[in-house]
């Protein structure tokens, strides 16, 4: 059986809450990615920015993405899978929330995220298909 820890891309990169947002904007920049996760001091996931967040949560208000943290525009306490999830788990719940991303967590800790294109790499065909139809069709 296909787990989350199967699919997930291990590594990535996180911001604190504390994290400025043009900073998190470089970072996202660098890993060439549109969403980071957002870590408490312990690292456990307390929210998740996207680079659509930092335009319209921010810089759309005329405010400073250098004075501005992660923590004031995050999505607290975003869907994360367990590590321990089965493939079709983590694409359901992809789909119950209609996102191309999710963070897995394991014993709250963060360990890697998910997105639509280690769905394509790993997965079947056909399952790749009926979750592209969920997420951009069927809208």
């Amino acid at each position: 059986m296909t787990t989350a820890k199967d699919l997930m891309s291990a590594g990535i990169r996180y911001v604190p809450v504390t994290e400025t947002l043009d900073r998190a904007a470089q970072l996202m920049r660098e890993q060439d990615v549109g969403a980071l996760p957002v870590t408490d001091t312990d690292v456990r996931l307390a929210g998740i920015i996207t680079d659509r967040d930092i335009v319209i949560k921010c810089v759309s208000h005329g405010k400073d993405p250098a004075k501005m943290t992660a923590g004031d525009i995050m999505t607290a306490e975003p869907r994360s899978v367990e590590s321990s999830a089965s493939a079709s788990e983590v694409l359901d719940a992809m789909r119950d929330i209609r996102v191309r991303r999710i963070p897995v967590t394991e014993n709250g800790e963060l360990i890697g995220m998910i997105t639509e294109a280690d769905v394509v790499r790993q997965l079947p065909q056909g399952e790749v298909y009926a979750f592209a139809q969920s997420i951009y069709v069927d809208r």
